[in-house]
C-alpha cells in the first residue's frame, strides 16, 4: 500500500509566531520544527537545474518533467495557486518528510490535539527526526494511550514558505504511479486555497476530494492510458479498505459511548479487532488475489489508526458532492469551500451533510 497518510505541518514561518507558547519543552519541539523545515527548503533547488545536470538518472528526470506539466495543469485546468511551490526539488536521503505521531485514549476514537497560536489546533505532532518521533510515542503510550508514528511524504505550509521558494517536491513520493504524483501535488496545493483552523477533517477531506477529481482529470487528459485503468483499481481496492474500516470505526465508536464497565468496553473491543482481521483476510483472499499491500495496516490498527482514516476521509464524498453541485467549476467550488471554513464547526457540519444528502 503507498505511504498515503500525508497531514498539513506548519513549518518554518508558522512554527516561529508559535514561539511565543512559552515552556522549555514547547520551545524545544517548535525548534526542530523550524530547523528541519529550513534544512527541507535549503536542500531544494529549482528543477531546471536539476535538468541542466546531464548527469541526471534518466528516470528521475523524466518524473521531473512530468511533474512540472502536472503542476502546469494543476494551475490552468484545477485553478490551484499559481506560485513557486513544487517548481523545486529536494533529495533528502530519507524515506519520510517528516514522522506524524497521533494518539488516542484507550477507549476513544477521538484524536489528542496539540494546539498553536495563529494556526489552531491539529490533531497530531510532527517530528523531522523518526527517532525524535518514536521517543515522545513512548511518553504518550505510558500515559495509557494508544499511539501510531507514520512517516509523511509530503506536507504543506499553506503558502507561509513562498518567499523561501515554496513547498519542494521532494525523493519521498517521486516514484509514486503517475495518478498518485499528480493527486498529491494537487492534494498539497488545495491546502493553501482554504482553511478552516481547528478543523483537521475538514482541511484534509477538502483536500482528498482535491487529490481524487484532480487525478482523474489529469488521466483524461493523458488520452485514457493503462495508467488510468490501474488506477481506477487501485482507487476501487481503496474504497473496500475504506468500506472495511468505516464499518468497523462506527462498531467501536458505538461500543465506546455504551454505558459498560472499561474492563467489558476492553473484552468487547479486543472481540471487535479479531474479527476485522478475519473480514481483511476474507476480503484480500477473494477480491485482492492474495495482494499484501495493506498488511501493515491492520497488524498494527488501533485507535488512532481508525481516527487518523476518518480526518482523510469522513468528508470528502460532501466535498465531491459540492464539487458536482457546482458544475465541475473549479473556482466556484473553491468560493464555496472558502465561505464553508468561515463558518461555526457545528453549521459547517450541518451544511456539508445538507450537500451531501440533497446535493443542494
Amino acid at each position: 500500500m503507498l505511504k498515503r497518510w500525508r497531514w498539513w505541518t506548519f513549518g518554518a514561518l508558522g512554527a516561529g509566531l508559535a514561539l511565543s507558547l512559552g515552556g522549555c519543552a514547547q520551545i524545544g519541539y517548535l525548534g526542530q520544527s523550524v530547523g528541519g523545515h529550513l534544512r527541507l527548503v535549503a536542500a531544494a533547488k529549482p528543477v531546471e537545474d536539476w535538468l541542466a545536470d546531464p548527469e541526471l538518472k534518466p528516470a528521475l528526470r523524466e518524473r521531473l518533467q512530468q511533474s512540472q506539466r502536472m503542476r502546469d495543469f494543476a494551475v490552468k485546468q484545477l485553478h490551484l495557486p499559481d506560485n513557486n511551490s513544487y517548481r523545486r526539488y529536494a533529495d533528502l536521503g530519507r524515506s519520510a518528510a517528516v514522522w506524524n505521531v497521533v494518539a488516542t485514549p484507550e477507549l476513544s476514537l477521538t484524536l489528542k490535539t496539540w494546539c498553536f497560536p495563529i494556526m489552531g489546533c491539529v490533531g497530531y505532532r510532527g517530528y523531522f527526526n523518526q527517532a525524535e518521533a518514536e521517543a515522545y510515542a513512548a511518553e504518550l503510550r505510558a500515559q495509557g494511550l494508544e499511539v501510531m508514528v507514520y512517516g509523511v511524504p509530503a506536507y504543506s505550509t499553506l503558502g507561509w514558505s513562498r518567499l523561501l521558494g515554496g513547498d519542494p517536491l521532494l525523493n519521498t513520493f517521486m516514484s509514486y504511479p503517475e495518478a498518485e504524483l499528480a493527486g498529491l501535488i494537487f492534494h498539497e496545493l488545495s491546502h493553501q486555497v482554504a482553511y478552516a483552523a481547528d478543523d483537521t477533517q475538514f482541511n484534509e477531506s477538502f483536500a482528498t476530494a482535491v487529490e481524487r477529481r484532480g487525478a482523474l482529470a489529469w488521466l483524461q487528459a493523458q488520452g485514457g492510458s493503462a495508467e488510468g485503468q490501474n488506477y481506477l483499481k487501485r482507487q476501487a481496492r481503496r474504497e473496500q479498505f475504506r468500506t472495511l474500516t468505516g464499518g468497523y470505526r462506527a462498531r467501536l465508536g458505538a461500543l465506546f459511548s455504551q454505558p459498560l464497565t472499561d474492563e467489558a468496553k476492553r473484552a468487547a473491543k479486543a472481540q471487535l479487532m479479531a474479527e476485522l482481521r478475519v473480514d481483511y483476510a476474507r476480503l484480500k483472499a477473494e477480491s485482492w488475489g492474495g495482494d499484501s499491500g495493506y498488511d501493515g495496516w491492520f497488524t498494527r490498527a488501533n485507535n488512532a489508526s481508525f481516527a487518523l482514516l476518518s480526518a482523510y476521509t469522513e468528508l470528502a464524498p460532501q466535498f465531491e458532492a459540492l464539487l458536482d453541485r457546482e458544475g465541475g467549476d473549479w473556482p466556484r467550488f473553491y468560493a464555496a469551500v472558502k465561505s464553508l471554513a468561515e463558518l461555526p464547526l457545528a453549521q459547517r457540519r450541518m451544511r456539508l451533510q445538507d450537500i451531501k444528502n440533497t446535493g443542494e
